[in-house]
């Protein structure tokens, strides 16, 4: 297959939406598929090690270290996004938590109108996509390519966490992923065998032995071509060199919720005016395209731990470090083998809410945002953020080279109901862990600390030292209003033979973690193409 540049499927990004569609539409040998990746292949070690997120969140190897414009609401600060540039995608690099977001999530995108997409749609293409270790039952499946597993060690934080919720009245839930989303309880991970189970070791890997089909890597996108109204092929560069491959098909973008409206605007997608005014001709006014962000912004509390059993005792000690290195090689078990957040839970904060407003992901460590490391002292921490944001941004470009980020406009906290879900969890958190038994583990609040008390400083230090959870959505939505940047078959509107399969096509952000559901979308996405193609 690499003899030729004329393909019947092509697929602009190796992330986990992408790996998804090559591995499906090669599966039954009937249709040629060109991988195209702008990273490289995942082979660090730092990927496969499941605590390795720390390192990959900042490795420019494998991350293109996007970085906002300064943000109006957050006194002007600018906000990392860590994204990964590996096959795999950020689902090699993250934090390997498997949520799928509420029913009512799904049930809403089918009421905007898209027609296909409620949860009782997409529940199957969970259940396909997924290999559960705890057994197939109507919301789960076995013997998927996705591992779901449960946590291998558990540490004794987590249980006073659990039950510390429930002295809050918060119920215990086993399965996020089941009948319900509301409640507290441990959460499961895409981990393998104590490694990470990427979309890339998951879906690519096995696909990769076909003969009909071929991944690039290090293959950077730089326009999507054009056969009058149709798509007709991508221009990318590799090695220096510019490149051409042509589909008889299809030309499928799979590059996120960045890259993937980028490509259009680049091409000739978008709104008119701006197009003009990077001198790009318009093909087709598309006014939607880069508008709709959503992201999952939120702020951690952290406290002192008085018994040195979290990873900062672990990594402030060279002894423990070896020891815990060889627990994983020898069993795939120990403190490196977990997910970013071990346990969790989803709860309405607002009267108003109908269903859970507000997600925290407890974690067994603390430290800063990315870079800032973990603090040298026992502690542990937990994150939180409205599970489904009001505030909107918007992604524009910078200029009309493909190759130089675009401009991130998240508007982050810029929504009154955002803030005051934000404000009402801090509290909560609080509460909780001045309840036993999580209170038996704790010496002192840290951050913010007690001085901070009222709700206006609270959201004050939210809007100082908040960050996000890199679930960026939105930005190319489903839909069929003038906004919309593709129809429920997730066909670029105005244009033939041109697909958006990934986290952008969401028209509002699932409450959650974005990994599974755009795996999701990956599965619906390969179904649809093949039926069209049938």
């Amino acid at each position: 297959m690499l003899g030729t540049n004329e393909f019947d499927y092509i697929i602009v990004g190796g992330g986990s939406a992408g790996c998804v569609l090559a591995a499906r539409l090669s599966e039954d040998g009937r249709h040629s598929v060109l991988l195209l990746e702008a990273g490289g292949r995942d082979s660090s070690f730092w990927i496969h090690i499941p605590v390795g997120y720390g390192k990959t969140i900042v490795d420019p190897r494998v991350n293109w270290r996007f970085e906002t414009e300064p943000n109006p609401a957050l006194n002007g600060r600018r906000i990392y996004w860590p994204r990964g540039k590996v096959l795999g995608g950020s689902s090699s690099i993250n934090g390997l938590i498997y949520i799928r977001g509420q029913a009512e999530d799904y049930d809403h995108w089918r009421q905007l109108g898209n027609v296909g997409w409620s949860h009782e749609d997409v529940l199957p293409y969970f259940r396909k996509a997924e290999n559960q270790e705890n057994g197939a039952d109507r919301y789960h499946g076995v013997g998927g390519p996705l591992s779901v597993t449960n946590l291998r060690e558990r540490n004794p934080l987590c249980d006073a966490f659990i039950s510390s919720a429930g002295a809050q009245g918060i119920v215990r839930n086993d399965d996020f992923n089941g009948a319900t989303q509301e409640g507290a309880g441990y959460f499961q991970a895409t981990v393998r065998n104590g490694r990470r189970a990427s979309a890339a070791t998951s879906y690519l890997r096995p696909a990769m032995r076909r003969p009909n089909l071929a991944v690039v890597t290090g293959a950077h996108a730089e326009k999507v071509l054009f056969h009058g109204r149709r798509a007709s092929g991508v221009r990318y560069r590799q090695a220096g060199k510019p490149m051409e491959a042509k589909a008889r098909h299809e030309v499928i973008l799979a590059a996120g919720s960045v890259k993937s409206p980028q490509l259009l605007m680049v091409s000739g997608i978008g709104d008119a005016a701006s197009l003009a005014g990077h001198g790009i001709s318009p093909l087709h006014h598309l006014p939607g395209v880069g508008r709709n962000l959503q992201d999952h912004y939120g702020g951690q509390i952290t406290w002192k731990c008085n018994r040195p059993i979290t990873l900062n005792d672990v990594m402030a000690s060279r002894l423990r470090q070896l020891q815990v290195g060889i627990k994983w090689l020898l069993t795939r078990k120990g403190p490196l083998s977990v997910p970013a957040g071990q346990a969790g839970l989803f709860t309405k904060v607002l009267p108003e809410s109908g269903s859970a407003d507000l997600q925290f992901l407890f974690q067994t460590f603390s430290g800063g945002y990315y870079e800032d490391g973990l603090f040298k002292f026992s502690g542990f921490a937990n994150f939180l953020c409205p599970v489904r944001p009001e505030s909107r941004g918007e992604i524009v470009l910078r200029s009309a080279d493909p190759h130089e980020a675009p401009l991130l406009l998240p508007n982050y906290f810029s929504h009154e109901r955002d803030r005051r879900i934000a404000v009402e969890g801090l509290k909560l958190a609080r509460r909780m862990a001045a309840s036993r038994p999580l209170a038996d583990f704790v010496i002192e609040e840290h951050l913010p600390g007690s001085s901070t008390a009222t709700d206006a400083e609270i959201e004050a230090y939210l809007v100082e030292n908040g960050g996000c959870v890199s679930h960026q959505v939105g930005t190319c939505k489903m839909g069929t209003d003038a906004m919309a940047v593709v129809d429920p078959q997730l066909r670029v509107h105005g244009v033939d033979g041109l697909r958006v399969v990934d986290a952008s096509i969401m028209p509002t952000l699932i409450s959650g973690n974005t990994n599974a559901p755009t795996i999701m979308i990956g599965e619906k996405a390969a179904d649809l193409i093949r039926r069209q193609a049938a």
